[in-house]
């Protein structure tokens, strides 16, 4: 009979999950946003807050940069600050969506003088991941229109296409270019990168070096997500998936406080294409912002949480699985997947984790540490950073 448990354990020792730079500043909503004590100021005290959140869970050893927020005179330096840390850059983020330049269209713009300077931003990219190590550039379009009327669809995908060329072309060896979509907002009429089929349509025309990014609140309400990331694993396209939750819109919350039977199904659909190896391609993110909760805390519960969902799929039973959709049993091919997702995983992460040196709970652990204390009385005065910043 298949060891799933030993399985399991290894697998769960292999596995990666990269942290944002922004989820350790201060957010909040188009109302308010809120303060807390120890907030990093600049992007070294973020990477160090990433670091810790990798010490207290043991698999988190990358943290995605935003350009321009996380730019510093020497990105160099940076890279060497978060190898000191026990951390490396992971994914380079552009940012298309906080210049005045952008209200009608960056990429997509039907001013070429505005495109040239998007592309130029991506260029700009492409400098700080050779400058700290990356290797790929994530680009999620804001692009879109919110009239019938007020731009051209089809006009507007050739614009972009032309784009992403440019970009495209400045690319290293062994660099990727990362796309992302989103079904709406901030424009409501159309987005120039609607859906995954879009993206792909855009990686397909650039090249090998392009893969779509799937985020988990980007679409429709009731869309199943897992499907999407079969069919995106079946062509080798999945590049990058970003972790995150929601309720009704793109609310980047703690991954799995919506549907943790979603992370599971979603992760059911990852150790079935065998992609969850750090060798498949597929980079695993964290995509959330800390409105109300304290930063370093939420990303050790959300690592948790992608964790649990992630055992829980190691532990289906895919030979009685296989069976049962083989004779054509319903319920019985439901019951093995409800079966693993019914399993309590805690005790099994508790012993990997103690294996491996670490906090059998991370988040106690943590708590307990006395380290919140610790940054809330050294990092006074100075600019906290924030989303946006």
């Amino acid at each position: 009979m298949t060891d799933l448990r030993g399985q399991a354990l290894a697998a769960l020792a292999n596995q990666t999950i990269e942290l944002p730079s922004w989820a350790f500043g201060n957010a909040g909503t188009r109302f308010k946003v809120f303060g807390s004590p120890g907030v990093p100021r600049d992007p070294f005290e973020k990477i160090s807050d990433a670091a810790q959140v990798h010490r207290s869970t043991g698999v988190a050893p990358r943290v995605s940069l935003h350009v321009p927020w996380d730019l510093v005179d020497d990105m160099g330096a940076l890279a060497r600050h978060a190898a000191d840390e026990g951390v490396s850059i992971g994914a380079v983020n552009s940012n298309l969506f906080q210049d005045d330049d952008y209200k009608l269209g960056s990429l997509t713009n039907a001013d070429p003088t505005i495109r040239a300077k998007a592309v130029a931003h991506h260029v700009q990219c492409i400098d700080v991941m050779r400058a700290t190590g990356s290797t790929d550039l994530k680009i999620w379009l804001p692009d879109g229109t919110n009239y019938p009327g007020q731009d051209d669809i089809r006009d507007r995908q050739e614009r972009l296409a032309e784009s992403l060329q440019q970009v495209y072309a400045e690319l290293d060896p062994g660099h990727r270019l990362i796309l992302e979509y989103k079904f709406y907002e901030p424009y409501f009429y159309t987005m120039d990168i609607p859906d995954w089929g879009t993206s792909l349509l855009h990686c397909l025309a650039l090249g090998e070096q392009a893969m779509v990014v799937l985020d988990t609140g980007h679409h429709a309400p009731n869309t199943n997500i897992e499907f999407i990331v079969a069919q995106l694993l079946r062509i080798g396209r999945l590049g990058a998936f970003d972790f995150n939750s929601r309720f009704y819109g793109d609310d980047d919350l703690v991954v799995g406080a919506a549907d943790p039977f979603q992370l599971f199904r979603i992760m059911h659909e990852i150790v079935r294409a065998d992609a969850l190896r750090p060798g498949s391609g597929v980079n695993f993110m964290l995509d959330q912002c800390h409105n109300i909760e304290p930063k370093i805390p939420g990303q050790i519960r959300s690592v948790m949480n992608v964790q649990e969902a992630t055992a829980k799929a190691l532990l289906v039973d895919r030979e009685e699985l296989r069976t049962a959709q083989r004779l054509g049993d319903v319920l019985g091919a439901n019951a093995v997947l409800m079966d693993a997702y019914n399993t309590d995983v805690r005790p099994l992460l508790a012993e990997l984790r103690e294996s491996q040196g670490l906090a059998a709970d991370p988040y106690r652990a943590y708590a307990a540490s006395g380290h919140a204390d610790r940054i809330a009385a050294e990092r006074i005065g100075g600019q906290q950073a924030g989303w946006g910043a």
